[in-house]
């Protein structure tokens, strides 16, 4: 079967769905039908509206999860093993991405411990290591809705790669609940029949499981009593309610949940994901379940503007590694798509293959209703402005975004930007524990396109970035833009020392001709906004900062961290840990050719590394002091391994200054100017990614700062 012609679209509108689900259930997570009722009566909106929202584990697992297929193998060939390998990649240990309730408490925290210790997946979800109740609890199928994205129309193979994925962390009934909302998700590509789409989820799955035994007694009952979900919702509580299973969130009486919402929901996805949140339980799950098979199903347009707009096309993730914490909703949806043509053996749309293939940030709006997350600000506090997807205009394709001023004023700016860099400030709450390094760095290039009508005719604009640490705002050329015709804007950034960009946009400036003429309205279409180029910039820790979030989370500006101690001491990054390893990290994981030079100061123990070519916590290049007045060039692949050792006498105490120059396959080490190991990695190299910190064996470790320049 051939991917769908309008396959993109869907995986924008599935993923929309899936997001406004989860927000949607988010803050009554865990309350019951009855709380529900007395609080809210019929639920029609969002019950809680927040500044952004900030990362879950039902957005977290499927973002991840399915980078497995990058980074081992796109083809139905890959193993629960690599899937278990992907978990440990990009899951910081012990904090943020799923709920770490205990050992025995939480399946995720179970299975993770299980890899970490050797025990491979299957075996590492499974009910014969783990027992039934931890097995089957609700995980199984909340992480999983991306396999039906990336196989349209193909129930069975999403499912077989979802049985893969969820036999990592779980078993029996928690692996048959993936199977069956991915065979769903795939479904609903081709198909507008929910119980059709049901039925198709239902076939991947044993006859004789539970699973189904429960999906079949709801389906008898909606056919008996088609109009009345709460009656079907106080049967389920009474034959499948949490009573019945044991654990704290076990996956059948979730499950049940679904299945009512898409019955009684009749393809409507707000009636949907209302019905579904109204009944309680694990609500941001369940409704984020049901709103990426409906979503699919129905398109953008079958999804009201009221559910998209609050998003604004942003999602944040908690991973090891910042620059993936950023998204916009576009940019996930062609990662997922391009992926998906992969798997399917077929080449995208002609129209698509730029953006699907873009090696760099590219904001192209070419999603219908798409704003990729860009905001609007000004120098008037009162000054409202009205930011759209529109196709009026394009200069590339078939849309772009329109900003609309009703009242602007002369010599008064408006400004439209991508945040690049969040804080504890932009959420209200530290939901999974998110932590950010920059999308976006000094030395790097921005351009984008933009036009005006004719009577803005005399509007300056310059691109421009903002850094968060001094508050100022740096400028490129500033022009008069020529109406009625598309203007290339490019500003290379110049390098900068300790500032962390967390704005990148476009400044427009009504000029001299708009003097005396009051409040006027301006509009103002942009295209192709890009991110490219290298790195350089330069960081003392002593100008960095603690961001305090909610409760015990808290981690130094800039960084992600995987395990240990980091924190600011004396104005330096300090890292320790009681044993094993600790790694912290910083940067793009899409760099590849540039020297990294660190100030280290060893302060006990006999292990004080940096990392470069990070790509998670499985898979970096590390070079540090060594026991025996040694320095050692280590690769990670799961644990580490010296590739190249000189002799170097160092002690406690004392700052050195490390530099790597990473070039292609070649690694050339020097410590205090002197050249100590230049090494060749010709056994399946990194060839990209971030920058970090890192120590063995109870050693703890100083950092003054560091510098990074492309190559």
């Amino acid at each position: 079967m051939n991917i769908p012609e309008n396959y993109i679209e869907r995986i924008y509108s599935g993923w929309l769905g899936k997001i406004i689900g989860v927000r949607h259930g988010a803050n009554v997570e865990g309350w019951t039908y009855d709380r529900l009722q007395r609080t809210f009566g019929e639920i029609s909106t969002y019950p809680y509206e927040f500044k952004n929202f900030a990362a879950d584990d039902d957005t977290n697992g499927p973002v991840f999860f399915m980078r497995a297929l990058e980074d081992y193998d796109r083809t139905d060939d890959i193993t629960p093993r690599e899937m278990g390998l992907t978990l440990l990649n990009y899951v910081p240990d012990g904090h943020g991405f799923f709920w770490w309730g205990g050992y025995g408490k939480s399946t995720e925290h179970t299975a993770y411990a299980n890899l970490k210790g050797g025990i491979m997946a299957p075996r590492s979800g499974s009910i014969e290591q783990n027992g039934v109740s931890v097995a089957e609890q609700i995980g199984g199928q909340i992480f999983i809705d991306v396999w039906g994205f990336l196989n349209p129309g193909q129930p069975h193979r999403a499912a077989d790669y979802a049985r893969k994925m969820a036999s990592v962390t779980h078993g029996g009934n928690g692996i048959y609940g993936g199977m069956f909302i991915a065979a769903c998700v795939a479904q609903a590509f081709i198909d507008n029949d929910i119980e059709k789409i049901i039925q198709a989820g239902l076939s991947v799955i044993p006859a004789d499981c539970e699973y189904n035994r429960m999906a079949g007694t709801i389906i008898e009952f909606y056919h008996s009593h088609p109009e009345d979900w709460r009656q079907c919702f106080k049967y389920v509580r009474e034959h499948f309610g949490y009573h019945l299973y044991p654990g704290n969130c076990h996956i059948i009486p979730n499950s049940a949940v679904i299945v009512l919402s898409l019955l009684y929901g009749q393809g409507d996805f707000s009636r949907t994901i209302n019905i579904c949140n109204m009944c309680g339980w694990d609500t941001d799950c369940n409704v984020g379940n049901a709103g990426a098979i409906v979503g699919t199903m129905n398109g953008i347009d079958g999804i009201a503007r009221s559910w998209i707009e609050p998003i604004n096309d942003f999602l944040c993730c908690s991973s090891t590694i910042g620059s993936l914490n950023i998204w916009d909703i576009p940019a996930l949806a062609s990662y997922t798509a391009n992926l998906g043509y992969k798997i399917a053996g077929e080449r995208p749309p002609k129209t698509w293959c730029e953006i699907l293939n873009a090696k760099d940030r590219y904001f192209h709006f070419e999603y219908p209703g798409s704003t990729h997350a860009f905001r609007t600000d000004s120098d008037e506090v009162s000054c409202k402005m009205i930011l759209s997807n529109t196709s009026e205009a394009a200069h590339a394709g078939n849309r772009s975004i329109k900003i609309t001023v009703p009242k602007a004023h002369a010599g008064n700016a408006v400004r439209v930007y991508y945040q690049t860099y969040y804080t504890p400030d932009d959420f209200d709450d530290s939901r999974y524990d998110p932590d950010f390094s920059s999308v976006l760095y000094p030395g790097q290039r921005i351009e984008t396109y933009i036009k005006v009508p004719k009577d803005v005719d005399g509007i300056m604009a310059s691109l421009y970035v903002k850094d968060r640490n001094s508050g100022k705002r740096y400028y490129g050329p500033k022009i008069m833009v020529e109406a009625e015709q598309w203007v290339r804007l490019s500003y290379d950034i110049p390098g900068m020392s300790d500032a962390v960009l967390s704005e990148s946009g476009i400044e427009f400036m009504p000029g001299q001709r708009f003097i005396g003429r009051g409040e006027f309205p301006i509009t103002i279409y942009l295209d192709d906004f890009r991110f490219m180029g290298k790195p350089c910039y330069s960081i003392d820790f002593s100008k960095e900062r603690i961001e305090r979030w909610k409760g015990l989370h808290e981690m130094v500006s800039q960084l992600t961290y995987l395990r240990g101690l980091w924190t600011l001491e004396d104005g330096q990054l300090s890292g320790s840990y009681c044993g094993g390893v600790a790694e912290s990290y910083t940067g793009d994981v899409k760099w590849k050719d540039y020297r990294f030079e660190a100030r280290i100061i060893p302060k006990l123990g006999e292990f004080h590394n940096v990392n470069f070519r990070v790509q998670g916590a499985m898979r970096s290049y590390a070079v540090g002091l060594a026991p025996n007045n040694t320095i050692a060039l280590y690769k990670k692949s799961g644990e580490y391994n010296v590739l190249a050792q000189s002799e170097f006498d160092w002690i406690n105490g004392h700052m050195y200054t490390i530099e790597i120059e990473v070039v292609g396959n070649e690694y050339t080490v020097s410590v205090d100017g002197r050249n100590l190991i230049e090494y060749k990695d010709e056994t399946s190299p990194y060839m990209h990614g971030q920058i970090g910190f890192s120590n063995f064996g109870g050693s703890h470790t100083h950092y003054a700062g560091f510098a990074v320049e492309g190559i």
